[in-house]
């Protein structure tokens, strides 16, 4: 039988093509829904743009026929705009009817008196859904863009081979493996079954169709050289200029950041491969905001940015004034640190672009990104599914995690999952027990 969906604002902010998500069933938009879409319409961020774009879908479904009697979409489902069961009657002592949430609520249950059993409530707020199952009513989450983590590619398979493999591939620099399917730049990890000390590092070369050593494992930019195999793994990523773009995930203090940023300063600096190292970050405040800030642009960015004025100062210890050093690269044109909201209508060509803390962003937020990456440019996608600040993301829905599993398996990207913490020992405890 046929399915009834209500869907709740943040889901239509989330992704406005969720109207066409739920194949030939029904999807119920009750009238608070329309409501809060309107008030989010003026703002020049994310929320507002797709704000922006379910209006007109809405307004497109409009001119088939009426939004309150239901509209049938090309796939057989219908999508109407509820306005009746929003009776205060409907909600439990305590829940106001004033609040949109509650409305919507009071939407769901009145459909599920009349359709029993047919009904589900579909809302990102986990509160909604928990009063949702208080009600004795089905919610659910979005689930459209989820990804499942159990099965994320690492970027690393972990093989047990005879010592001969191991020996060939010291003496010809290649090894094919049969019965062993490798994605494009994954990398291998390959242990002498009788000697596990007899092992080798290798990465998967589409070109060649085997496994090639690493070329980069060893070298050390700005001070920095890998400590640790998956380090070695992401820096053979972050210079080779073949492949455009880069994810690294991980815990705090696993290296992922800095080991950007020195490849960074690398390649536009010494290297000269791109003319400017672009540094962005989401502005998602950890905790209470602290509200607007004085001064210009930059002076409001700094409390934003400063984990990566910190990284990039510390790359840049060894000179007199790391500060100065790093304004001095800002001056010449070679170093911009701009707020992710400024990079919508950008095109950035022949730059060096590191997205920081990518987990705090959607899948469409990821996807506008990389759709302004010009020609000769780099993108690297860094962060940790693990701390998540945005209310409406987790572990399985955030962009950073998205863009993992969906652009595996491409010759130009690559990807590593960082596992030891390198910052300090105590960072580390923190990281692994608290």
């Amino acid at each position: 039988m046929t399915k009834i969906y209500v869907l709740d604002t943040n889901v239509l902010l989330h992704d406005p093509e969720a109207v066409f998500a739920f194949q030939d069933n029904c999807v119920v938009i009750p009238i608070a829904v329309v409501e809060e879409i309107d008030n989010q319409k003026n703002r020049q961020d994310e929320i507002g743009d797709n704000a922006r774009c379910i209006s007109r879908i809405m307004d497109t479904l409009r001119a088939r026929g009426s939004l309150s009697d239901g509209v049938y979409t090309d796939s057989g489902g219908i999508i109407k705009v509820e306005l009746n069961h929003q009776s205060p009657n409907n909600l439990p002592i305590g829940l106001s009817s004033e609040k949109y949430d509650n409305r919507i609520l009071a939407v769901a249950y009145s459909l599920n008196v009349e359709n029993p059993g047919l009904v589900k409530l579909v809302t990102k707020d986990i509160n909604l859904r928990i009063k949702a199952d208080a009600m004795g009513l089905e919610a659910e989450d979005y689930k459209n863009d989820k990804v499942d983590v159990a099965t994320l590619f690492s970027g690393v398979k972990t093989l047990q081979v005879n010592a001969e493999c191991i020996d060939d591939f010291y003496k010809y620099s290649r090894l094919s493996i049969d019965n062993v399917d490798f994605l494009p730049n994954e990398f291998a990890v390959l242990t002498d079954y009788t000697n596990q000390s007899h092992s080798m590092l290798a990465r998967y070369s589409i070109k060649e169709k085997c496994l090639i050593p690493l070329f980069y494992k060893d070298l050390e930019i700005w001070g920095i050289r890998p400590k640790n195999k998956e380090q070695r793994f992401a820096m053979e990523l972050l210079l080779n200029a073949d492949i455009s773009l880069v994810t690294l995930s991980g815990q705090s203090g696993t290296g992922k950041t800095l080991l950007a940023l020195a490849a960074g300063l690398h390649e536009v600096v010494e290297e000269k491969r791109y003319k400017r190292l672009l540094v962005t970050r989401p502005v998602v405040p950890l905790g209470r905001d602290i509200g607007y800030l004085p001064g210009d642009k930059d002076e409001k960015l700094r409390p934003w940015m400063q984990p990566i004025f910190d990284n990039l100062e510390y790359l840049c210890q060894s000179d007199i004034s790391s500060r100065d050093l790093v304004q001095e690269f800002q001056q010449r044109g070679m170093l911009e640190i701009e707020a992710l909201t400024y990079i919508r209508g950008r095109t950035l060509p022949n730059q060096f672009i590191i997205c920081d803390e990518a987990q705090n962003l959607t899948p469409h937020m990821v996807k506008t990104i990389i759709t302004r990456v010009g020609e000769g440019s780099k993108i690297i996608f860094t962060g940790d599914p693990q701390q998540i600040d945005n209310p409406y993301l987790d572990i399985s829905s955030n962009g950073l995690t998205y863009l993992i599993d969906h652009l595996k398996g491409q010759e130009v990207s690559g990807h590593i999952t960082l596992i030891k913490g390198e910052r300090s020992k105590l960072a580390e405890l923190g990281a692994m027990y608290l």
